[in-house]
């Protein structure tokens, strides 16, 4: 424990990517990031905690044209709109960083320039292979039988002018410095995946500008090329401290870097565990002194999607349960490494009997009793019995726990011993029957001491509380008449004081919800989800149909010859599955002829298992079979695709037997 010393510590989240709304799950890395900057704050820290957003990519000057506004008035909406959701959630960070601000658009392109002048960034041509849907550039080496890691879709040939950055000049380095500090990388899972997927087969040089589009940072010796997102997001760690790679760096700079811990997804870890180091050796810089890549907050029936109706914003949540229930179950519910679900159900679940039962009626009774039976007043008698010393134990036991679980940004965990506080509390009311003790004139000043021991237990777990529920703290302290405990002073059993008188009227913490109320809200909104997916789709539908058609780069000339060599039959889908760990794959069993074939297809973003059953598509049959995500491929399905990247399976107008040769 830091006791007051004022060191220094600087925490970050990822800054959120400006393209819409943040829902849940992306709520809930700031909520988390909060809760340790608090608990930081009470252990003695000096904190700083800066969050913030990515506004500059294609993808954003996609958006905007969309829109029919400037990418900027895109940006300056949705960043807004991230801003208040942050801001709701009583989040406490010091710094809100834009990558749009002057003053980081300003250190990046001087940043670009010196790495170039040093030769750590050179100018080149792209040339690879490309997968248009992922928007990825490949290696010869990656590619999978011609097709993308990724989706399994064919790759094609590419070429764009760029600059590189010398990622393997570094890479031995890194991999030393990863090797001698075990903690840089957690969970340790995180670094396995890192070390042996990335590092160690070997680094390849990294686009760092795009001249294919102009929503971002120019390159001011170059101005048709943009600095690429990653050069340009990262660096928000230092700019936003003031850094200057011209050796004028401001106080905050000299004072927080290097950061204390990088909190991000599992999902960017590769970006913050070696490109960005990489980046910062490059400028004879020091290494942050952990990134923590966080597991995911998923929809409990499958990825969250407006069309389906199942998005769940922070808004959306705080309107029916307040917003520190929200933050209990994000930061409860949420495991170390992997994955956490979220359910209208468990809200509801969580809500009535972890925060209304247990934590709220245990407040209600506390001080119901005090004011029943000593009008308000709270009075140590000294009269203390042998349970009394399992309750304080439990309490303190508590207090340690809690700091060796915060320490190692087991956060759930933490909350869970503060939780033992109160249900140990409600065991002791149980133990000690308050209620039969005030029938006994001579059992007075038993039930006096019951009742401050129940005070003084409940004021040591508000107050372990406020990291994480800060709302609630308040109001718990605020109705026993009191103030927040320090961490230093929550060493010893007996601080609250003798005497004190609690608030008369206790209000409800946590009001009891009925399920069935609750879901025929949420059916409201997810009918209106659906309903607003379907409206912008039917413009989009009708343009569709104006549409003289799509052109599209067109291969080399074949014989037919070459043609004939491919076989084509109808397939009859029999089932069909999504592909673990894969966000794109779905691995379906395929009927041609009176054989069942193993196919994956990269169409997981155009169909949901169950709308692949029983439909007779195109198949390839004859192509060499390759393994996709580890899994045999043993033909491929064939679809048309859209200028936007949608997919149609080709199916037969008519109904054919499977095995029915096209031709």
């Amino acid at each position: 424990m830091c006791q007051n010393c004022k060191k220094p510590y600087y925490i970050t989240t990822a800054i959120a990517y400006t393209s819409g709304k943040p829902h849940i799950g992306n709520t809930y890395e700031i909520v988390l990031a909060d809760s340790i900057a608090r608990y930081k704050r009470a252990q003695g820290y000096d904190v700083r905690f800066q969050t913030g957003t990515d506004e500059h990519g294609q993808k954003i000057e996609l958006k905007a044209a969309e829109a029919g506004i400037t990418p900027k008035q895109f940006v300056d909406n949705v960043a807004g709109e991230i801003k208040m959701i942050w801001d709701l959630m009583n989040t406490s960070y010091d710094k809100f960083i834009r990558t749009t601000d002057e003053d980081h658009e300003a250190q990046v392109k001087k940043i670009f320039k010196k790495l170039y002048d040093r030769g750590d960034i050179y100018k080149s041509c792209y040339e690879g292979l490309y997968c248009t849907p992922c928007e990825s550039f490949w290696t010869q080496s990656q590619v999978v039988d011609g097709k993308c890691p990724d989706c399994g879709r064919p790759v094609q040939p590419a070429k764009e002018e760029a600059y590189f950055f010398r990622m393997s000049k570094y890479a031995q380095r890194l991999i030393d410095y990863i090797n001698e500090h075990p903690e840089f990388i957690q969970p340790v899972s995180r670094k396995n995946e890192m070390m042996n997927n990335f590092l160690l087969p070997g680094l390849q040089d990294l686009c760092v500008s795009r001249t294919s589009f102009k929503w971002g940072i120019p390159v001011d010796f170059d101005p048709k090329h943009v600095v690429y997102v990653w050069l340009d997001a990262l660096t928000n760690y230092i700019t936003g401290l003031g850094y200057d790679c011209d050796g004028e760096s401001g106080e905050l700079f000299k004072k927080y870097w290097p950061a204390d811990l990088h909190l991000i997804g599992k999902d960017i870890i590769r970006f913050h565990t070696i490109y960005w180091p990489i980046f910062l050796m490059a400028l004879d810089l020091p290494l942050p002194k952990q990134v923590f890549g966080h597991p995911w907050l998923l929809q409990g029936d499958g990825k969250m999607s407006k069309s389906k109706g199942n998005v769940i914003y922070a808004d959306t949540l705080v309107d029916f349960f307040g917003v520190d229930a929200v933050r209990y179950f994000v930061l409860h519910e949420m495991p170390f490494e992997n994955d956490g679900v979220i359910t209208w159900e468990l809200m509801v679940e969580r809500l009535n009997s972890d925060l209304a039962n247990i934590l709220g009626n245990l407040v209600k009774r506390t001080v119901s009793m005090t004011n029943q039976y000593f009008g308000g007043v709270v009075a140590d008698k000294g009269v203390t019995e042998p349970v009394d010393e399992d309750l304080k134990k439990v309490v303190l036991e508590a207090v340690r726990k809690v700091d060796e679980k915060m320490d190692k940004l087991r956060v759930a965990d933490a909350i869970t011993e503060i939780f033992n506080i109160f249900r140990r509390s409600n065991k002791y009311i149980d133990e000690t029957t308050p209620w039969i003790l005030a029938k006994e004139e001579d059992k007075q000043d038993r039930l006096a001491t019951v009742l401050y021991n129940l005070v003084e237990s409940i004021t040591i777990g508000a107050s372990l509380l406020e990291s994480f529920m800060p709302e609630t703290s308040e109001k718990i302290l605020k109705e026993l008449n009191t103030v927040k405990r320090e961490l230093p002073q929550m060493d010893e059993f007996g601080r609250y004081p003798s005497g004190n008188k609690v608030t008369e009227e206790p209000e409800v913490l946590f009001a009891r919800l009925k399920l069935d109320d609750v879901m025929k809200k949420v059916k409201v909104i997810q009918e209106e989800q659906k309903k607003a997916v379907a409206a912008k789709a039917e413009p989009e539908k009708e343009e569709d149909e104006k549409a003289e058609g799509i052109d599209i780069e067109p291969k080399a000339e074949i014989t037919y010859d070459d043609f004939a060599k491919l076989q084509f039959q109808v397939g009859v889908i029999l089932s069909c599955e999504a592909v673990p760990k894969s966000k794109k794959l779905l691995c379906s069993q395929v009927q041609v002829g009176s054989k069942v074939r193993q196919i994956i297809s990269g169409i997981k973003h155009s169909y949901s298992p169950e709308e692949m059953v029983g439909k007779r598509v195109m198949v390839v049959t004859n192509l060499k079979p390759a393994k996709l995500a580890g899994l045999l491929s043993e033909g491929m399905i064939l679809c048309a695709e859209d200028a936007d990247g949608k997919l149609s399976l080709m199916t037969t107008e008519k109904e054919m037997p499977a095995g029915a040769e096209i031709c």
